[in-house]
């Protein structure tokens, strides 16, 4: 196994705990209503991980789930 992959993969692991703390900081595991859009800003928020604290704040406005056919 080459250093550098386990490298980059700690920093992956790092970066996306970063963002996982900061969604719960946001308090969105606290929401009993789960919805696509709840579940959507969760996924972002983590995957923006430390960006979050440079002010981005992503944030899904609506969510369009498939209809069944009829």
């Amino acid at each position: 196994m080459r250093r550098g992959s386990g490298i980059i993969g700690l920093i992956v692991v790092i970066w996306l705990v970063i963002g996982l703390i900061a969604a719960i900081q946001r308090d969105y595991f606290k929401n009993d209503e789960a919805t696509c859009v709840t579940a959507g800003n969760i996924a972002l928020t983590i995957v923006a991980g430390p960006l979050n604290y440079a002010g981005v704040n992503p944030k899904i406005s609506e969510c369009r789930t498939p209809q069944p056919s009829q």
